[in-house]
């Protein structure tokens, strides 16, 4: 007489490695809304997000691309901009009453200063209530873009045609990439 087994199907989104199950639930028994984290190389997209049982409901959502409305056409990839993108979903999470979240971070390494803490400091200094240590948070020169400003002004000294390919990018936007602080504060200013 044989015997059989059974085999039960993982989910889909296990299956592809798109989801972590085992930490998606223990954000959920926070019962707090999560702050999705999602960046690439270029973008950092932000959402909070509001479990429900037949599907979850985001609440707010920013995106660096949204912070041109704000003076700021530097791209969407850099420190900076992932700080201001924290501020900017702060101050829609606050028109929304939303006061504070959890951090989901999804499968992005947690490594201390990167731009996953440069959002979630920009999150906090916006007034949304999220839990972070300051340990991991960046310096406050690199949150300001003070450190792209001082390597320009090094590169320029040392080699002007490896400046004006390395910021190319910065100097074809008409940015200098030298006044980045400068650029921080005018848009944080404008984001309120």
């Amino acid at each position: 007489m044989a015997t059989t087994s059974t085999y039960t199907v993982k989910f889909r989104r296990k299956r592809e490695g798109r989801t972590n199950y085992p930490r998606r639930l223990s954000l959920l028994l926070s019962e707090k809304p999560r702050l999705v984290i999602r960046q690439s190389l270029k973008n950092t997209l932000l959402q909070i997000i509001a479990y429900k049982e037949k599907g979850d409901n985001v609440l707010v959502s920013a995106h660096t691309a949204e912070l041109k409305k704000y003076g700021w056409n530097a791209g969407g990839g850099s420190l900076p901009a992932s700080y201001l993108c924290g501020i900017l979903l702060a101050k829609k999470a606050r028109d929304k009453k939303v006061i504070e979240a959890v951090a989901d971070i999804g499968f992005t390494a947690p490594i201390a200063g990167t731009r996953i803490y440069a959002t979630l400091a920009g999150a906090v200094d916006g007034g949304l209530a999220v839990p972070m240590s300051p340990d991991v948070r960046p310096t406050p020169e690199r949150l300001s873009g003070k450190h792209i400003g001082t390597y320009a002004a090094h590169i320029k000294k040392n080699d002007a045609d490896k400046y004006k390919k390395m910021f190319s990018a910065y100097l074809k936007a008409g940015i200098d990439p030298e006044h980045m602080p400068t650029l921080v504060e005018d848009t944080k200013k404008k984001i309120g």
